[in-house]
């Protein structure tokens, strides 16, 4: 890693490592910032806080407590079937586990936990659905004595999150469309999952167009370098200022005009957007929907969704273009459970996927016939989601595939809590802390935040080139960029005032721009960060007079 010491003085090395620096994913950068934050804070009366990267600072309690609970009803179906002094018990009985549960949560009603499960297990039994299916499911999920059966999903796991992604994902879509889930380790796994199985299975090849709709999260920019892919990409930017001088960062219609070229075979976008943190608009999504319907309609998406919660009545492009979507969400974010690694990829039953696939020409249809051969006897029948639970294991250890049972029980409860908070009022609490700790950040800049309805506030990207114009003129700002790399911002920051923030070029956002998570502090510590970000313009721009007095 570049050596930092000394990083801050102007001099002709000094700016050759920033340079260095300059090359780095932000989140590897944040480890350098990391220290210079750390040595300051040692050695002076500032702060050291650190907004570089999203990680909640909260849990979600309920679906914690429910989980627990579980386990230990779970441990006394066990020792039912066996309880040895050494510690070894039987596994789950399934005959008559219904009943046993409901009565195990009438005995401990009053207990954290309990009010979850019951609510969970009314929700499907009301459905039609066996309670004694139902809470074996639960019992051999949470105990993890078996591989998880199906090795996709489990039954009602997937049911319940079929339903939570209609109600967050589709702003309580109530229709007929249903998709097939895979669930994974985490919003990260997916993504390595979808870039595996799209070229594994001949939708896309080396060197293929792709677009990334920008400003987006580094992996989905590094990813398709890697040596493997090697794709072409282009960018469809939402970088552009508007006629006030100000981001809306929306996509220009010219922009979304890019993806109607036919060699454009897949588009990835986050929405909201990381860093920006904004939501599409209703214009652009019904722009989208043209140019697939009317100039590209194999065009793939891959839309991941993970801040969509923290958006009114958000709409996903998975209920949008449903045959042309993958859906990436993860449960990371919205309850404070980023070490969990839970997440899910959703195709509809109906997509263009397992179409492109079928279309491939015989002889890369005889590959992938010998590729996934051992696993059915009609391998061209198999679903492109499950070729990419195959490929999570190479193929070869399919069998071993899929989530661990406990991670899918624990997702199947934070599913379960929002379907049954019909109020929301777990959203309006999340939303309110989001959108509280936004508005101290800007408060002490001094900068104008814009009032915004699509606007999520999980991260907030501040283009410093913006507010250098507008303080203090045109002259000034030519004279940032003639003497300063933009990734000295952050660096001055990080050794000035104990703040770490990531670098926004890192997102192919503006090359001035700053990213803050909102995550991950308290509100009166957005309030210093906004302050110390002020006194880092201001300190540029006295360096900037004293110059021009020489």
């Amino acid at each position: 890693m570049a050596d930092t010491t000394d990083i801050t003085s102007r001099n002709v090395e000094s700016e050759k490592v920033e340079k260095r620096l300059s090359s780095l994913s932000p989140f590897e950068l944040k480890n350098e910032l990391i220290k210079l934050a750390e040595a300051k804070a040692r050695h002076s009366t500032a702060t050291y806080l650190n907004a570089g990267r999203g990680n909640p600072n909260w849990v979600a309690t309920a679906p914690r407590e429910a989980f627990f609970m579980l386990g230990q009803w779970a441990m006394t179906e066990c020792r039912r079937e066996g309880d040895d002094p050494v510690g070894v018990a039987g596994t789950p009985n399934p005959d008559g586990i219904g009943a046993r549960l409901e009565q195990y949560l009438k005995d401990h009603a009053s207990e954290p936990g309990a009010a979850l499960i019951k609510g969970t297990l009314d929700y499907l039994t009301s459905r039609g659905y066996d309670a004694d299916e139902i809470a074996y499911e639960w019992a051999d999920g949470v105990i993890g004595d078996q591989y998880p059966t199906p090795d996709r999903i489990l039954k009602y796991t997937e049911i319940l999150a079929q339903d939570y992604l209609a109600q967050e994902m589709g702003d309580h879509y109530k229709g007929d469309l249903k998709f097939d889930i895979f669930a994974t380790e985490g919003g990260t796994a997916a993504m390595c999952y979808i870039f595996d199985s799209l070229q594994e299975n001949h939708l896309l090849e080396k060197g293929d167009t792709i677009a990334l709709m920008t400003p987006i999260f580094t992996p989905y920019i590094e990813i398709p370098e890697l040596d493997r892919f090697r794709f072409n990409v282009i960018n469809v930017s939402a970088n552009a200022l508007e006629q006030n001088g100000y981001h809306d960062w929306q996509y220009p219609d010219s922009e979304i005009e890019k993806l109607r070229d036919p060699k454009v075979k897949l588009v990835c976008l986050v929405n909201p957007s990381n860093p920006p943190s904004y939501t599409l608009s209703q214009h652009t999504i019904d722009l989208l929907k043209d140019v697939v319907r009317n100039s590209n309609p194999n065009l793939m998406i891959v839309t991941d969704d993970v801040y969509g919660t923290f958006v009114q009545n958000f709409h996903s492009l998975m209920y949008e273009l449903p045959e042309n979507t993958i859906n990436v969400y993860s449960f990371s974010k919205y309850f404070g459970a980023t070490g969990w690694r839970l997440a899910t990829v959703a195709v509809a039953q109906n997509n263009i996927f397992d179409r492109l696939i079928a279309e491939l020409p015989e002889a890369k249809k005889a590959d992938l016939n010998r590729r996934y051969g051992t696993l059915s006897l009609d391998p061209a029948s198999i679903k492109f989601i499950d070729r990419m639970v195959a490929d999570s294991r190479l193929v070869a250890l399919n069998h071993t595939a899929g989530l661990s049972t406990p991670q899918q029980i624990q997702m199947s409860l934070m599913a379960a809590m929002c379907l049954l908070d019909t109020d929301d009022k777990y959203k309006t609490f999340m939303q309110n802390i989001i959108h509280g700790r936004l508005s101290a950040l800007w408060e002490t800049t001094g900068f104008t935040l814009q009032p915004d309805p699509l606007r999520a506030g999980y991260y907030s990207e501040i283009d410093i080139m913006v507010w250098a114009r507008k303080f203090y003129g045109d002259d000034f700002a030519r004279y940032l960029k003639e003497n300063y790399v933009p990734i000295d911002f952050v660096i001055k920051l990080a050794n000035r005032t104990a703040v770490v923030l990531l670098n926004g070029d890192g997102f192919d956002g503006p090359a001035w721009s700053i990213r803050a998570s909102l995550a991950n502090l308290e509100k009166k510590d957005y309030l210093k960060i906004g302050t110390a970000i002020r006194k880092i313009l201001d300190e540029y721009h006295a360096e900037y007079l004293a110059g021009t007095k020489k």
